[in-house]
């Protein structure tokens, strides 16, 4: 039988651990997973895209299980009451190819985009960091900021948003988070203006520029991560060039990231490299430093690892039979074939 994990079970694992218990521990299978880099079957989405947005495929495989993520971008679903970002993925068995589960990732895919995020964080941002500024507080932007607030230690965050009643919703949904003091800022600008982290977490499908170079101070982390498909970026070519860059798999974010803008020999450092100790992250601490995110399938394969232990642990889920387990397995007519004559042949 193959495990579900529908919304309402994904609520009750995370509000069972606290929201910021269950990113620190999600980012623990992230970084474990990231330290097995080599291991990996590694690929860029699967993309289809229209006019309106694009669905998305991302798979990845170690030895043992291979796991696939469903994803959309459509950023006029707001206008139809509808996220603009759903999500739904399987993780199997490699040995047998059987599904061990199935499970919502829409929520889950917010929280290990934060769970990265923070954890990338740790390598290139400033030891000291209390500060963050996040531009553009739509339905990821709660998670990134507890993220930083419990991976980091951030306390002081700077929201703006060109709609200001996502900034009232970003305000009211973390109003009376103990150690954490969020205030609204008028502009992009005076949301960064000293701030030790920046986030760019913006949904629009269009090559924006949500900071330019003039913005930046030394020593910032810039965390980009609305910049995520062909055509989709967030950051002035001239801060990508102030900056040292750490991408998740190079090959993608070239296509997908702010990267896109750069040249093909601009140059970057992905994030296992750092992480295993064979690249620097920060180098000193007036350098700029960017994280040109645009998620990655083994973020994802981590994700499902962790649902599935944490519903296995705490008994959550449903038991469904996705595909047939018949006792001969080369009679699948058997499932389809009329009653009557199997009733007949039962009697005989």
């Amino acid at each position: 039988m193959t495990r579900y994990i529908d919304i309402r079970d994904i609520q009750k694992l995370v509000r069972t651990a606290g929201v910021e218990s269950f990113i620190v521990q999600m980012a623990q299978y992230i970084r474990a997973d990231y330290l097995r880099w080599e291991q990996f079957d590694k690929a860029p989405r699967v993309a289809s895209h229209s006019p309106l947005g694009v669905i998305e495929l991302m798979p990845a495989a170690d030895a043992s299980h291979y796991a696939f993520k469903y994803v959309n971008g459509h950023p006029k679903n707001g206008q139809r009451d509808m996220p603009t970002v759903m999500a739904f993925g399987a993780l199997a068995e490699v040995a047998t190819g059987y599904p061990l589960l199935l499970s919502e990732l829409t929520i889950t895919t917010a929280l290990r985009t934060a769970a990265t995020s923070a954890l990338v964080a740790q390598s290139l941002a400033r030891p000291h960091a209390r500060s963050m500024a996040i531009i553009g507080n739509g339905a990821q932007s709660e998670f990134q900021v507890l993220a930083f607030k419990a991976i980091l230690g951030i306390s002081e965050v700077r929201a703006y948003d060109v709609n200001p009643a996502a900034t009232a919703k970003l305000l009211r949904n973390l109003a009376g988070v103990p150690g954490l003091k969020v205030t609204a800022a008028a502009s992009a600008r005076e949301a960064v203006r000293g701030a030790d982290i920046v986030t760019t977490v913006t949904a629009d499908k269009a090559r924006a520029t949500i900071l330019t170079a003039d913005m930046i101070e030394p020593g910032m982390h810039i965390n980009a991560v609305g910049g995520d498909c062909p055509g989709k970026t967030e950051l002035h070519a001239d801060v990508l060039r102030r900056a040292r860059v750490v991408v998740e798999f190079e090959p993608q974010t070239r296509v997908e990231g702010d990267l896109q803008q750069m040249p093909a020999d601009f140059p970057v450092t992905e994030f296992w490299r750092v992480l295993a100790g064979q690249a620097e992250g920060r180098q000193n601490a007036e350098q700029v430093t960017v994280f040109d995110s645009v998620g990655f399938a083994l973020e994802d394969f981590s994700a499902l690892r962790f649902v599935n232990d944490q519903a296995a642990l705490r008994g959550v889920g449903k038991r469904i039979e996705l595909v047939p387990q018949p006792d001969n397995p080369q009679d699948l007519y058997h499932y389809v074939a009329p009653l009557a004559p199997l009733r007949a042949a039962a009697l005989a």
